[in-house]
């Protein structure tokens, strides 16, 4: 038997067990965390392994990150098309240190923030044709990669009615994350994430991949955040630009060369009964972009995000049950770039299964207009369900299920299946 297809089947078989036989841990009622690394907070993991290695949290020291592996079956449709292969694994490593230096150095509401990236995986959504990414790990080559992912200042002003950050950073954390915690009084009534999805969409409305900095492609520039109120922000941001040239910057340092990258964001958000978020913003992308024959001066494009609880259960129901919704919306001027509309939208349900408050279920789908000038298919639609089993504190493994009827990279293809199976350690 395959070796791969026994540790996917093993996995499998070990998720129904933790499923039927045992309790989930429920001293730590999470509601789900994101499947993507780029919906994972500013704070990566829980800052356990600073705890292990006895860091006293009074030294403003916080040392944590995380661990996502994944194996993947291209069921039907692909057939191996792109390098006669079924299956593909990824692994992503994530270690994260944190310093609030007001303890550590006296420096008042300034904070500084350091992360290394280790990536090793392969071509999985090349292997699948699909344009949009029916799994976020995998990005653009080099697929093994060692990176420096963050490096950056923080500094806060006026009660954190104003806060900059300096120095590498990962922008969708700020912008058009539509899988970012609703933050509200009463925990009870929050959203800790609002999907466990995997796709790429749901972390990189597809209108700016290629030009936002984000996962693994860290970039260095300048994010400012205004919060008038507590229930509204704005956000803006200015980056190197070079993402849009193709340029791995994740690997590299910064370019001042015409490429850069601005973006504005303003969000608001509400509480009870029923916790959720709005959010529009704008942005602009400097420099000629090429894609074949094709080229263009700059470009740019607006996007839209929401998410709700739709339902919560009574005070007195033994679960924090809830079911939560969201939205995606995006639009660019483009003639290079591979997509120029999006729409996605879905449902999550927290805290059904009996015992496991932890768990979490959701599905999904996204749909992108392409660009007729680079793919022969006019438009791309993917549906995603997964399932997410709280193993043991803060491990969770996910079953996920992908279904693309029209891929936009095949043509002649059609219905392709896809089945991962996710484990994610945060400490």
């Amino acid at each position: 038997m395959n070796p791969i297809f026994s540790f996917f089947l093993a996995s499998f078989v070990c998720f129904f067990l933790q499923l039927s036989f045992l309790k989930a841990d429920d001293t730590l009622v999470s509601h789900g965390i994101s499947g993507n690394p780029g919906a994972t907070n500013i704070l990566t993991g829980t800052g356990e392994l600073g705890k292990k290695l006895h860091i006293p949290e009074s030294s403003g020291f916080r040392l944590g990150g995380l661990w996502i592996g994944d194996c993947n079956d291209l069921i039907s449709g692909g057939n191996g098309t792109h390098h006669n292969r079924r299956w593909t694994c990824n692994s992503l490593f994530i270690l994260d240190l944190f310093v609030d230096l007001e303890k550590a150095a006296g420096w008042k509401n300034t904070y500084f923030g350091a992360e290394f990236l280790q990536f090793n995986g392969q071509p999985t959504n090349e292997d699948a044709g699909v344009v949009q990414g029916y799994n976020g790990l995998p990005g653009e080559p080099p697929l093994n990669r060692s990176e420096l992912y963050q490096i950056w200042i923080l500094k806060r002003f006026w009660n954190d009615r104003f806060s900059v950050r300096i120095g590498k950073t990962v922008p969708i954390y700020h912008f058009n994350n539509v899988t970012k915690p609703v933050p509200v009084a009463n925990p009870a009534l929050s959203i800790a994430s609002v999907t466990g999805l995997i796709y790429t969409p749901i972390f990189v409305n597809t209108t700016l991949l290629g030009l936002i900095g984000g996962y693994y492609n860290s970039v260095y520039g300048v994010t400012a955040t205004i919060t008038p109120i507590k229930e509204a922000y704005i956000n803006i941001g200015f980056y190197d630009g070079n993402v849009a040239r193709g340029v791995q910057t994740g690997l590299t340092g910064p370019h001042f060369n015409g490429y850069y990258f601005s973006i504005i964001e303003g969000g608001y958000g509400w509480g009870a009964p029923k916790p959720g978020i709005l959010a529009i913003g704008a942005w602009h992308q400097s420099g000629v972009l090429k894609a074949g024959l094709l080229r263009e001066v700059g470009t740019g494009g607006l996007y839209a995000f929401g998410s709700q609880a739709l339902w919560i259960s009574g005070a007195g129901s033994k679960n924090k049950q809830n079911i939560s919704g969201f939205f995606q919306l995006g639009w660019n001027n483009s003639r290079t770039r591979p997509m120029n509309r999006f729409a996605g939208l879905g449902l999550t349900g927290f805290g059904f299964t009996p015992n496991r408050p932890n768990d979490s279920f959701g599905i999904g789908v996204a749909c992108s207009k392409l660009n007729t000038h680079t793919f022969k298919r006019a438009s791309e639609i993917m549906f995603q369900g997964y399932y997410q089993a709280a193993v043991y504190k803060s491990v969770y493994f996910q079953p996920v299920c992908s279904y693309i009827p029209n891929p936009g990279a095949h043509p002649n293809k059609s219905n392709v299946w896809a089945l991962t199976g996710r484990m994610t350690a945060l400490f």
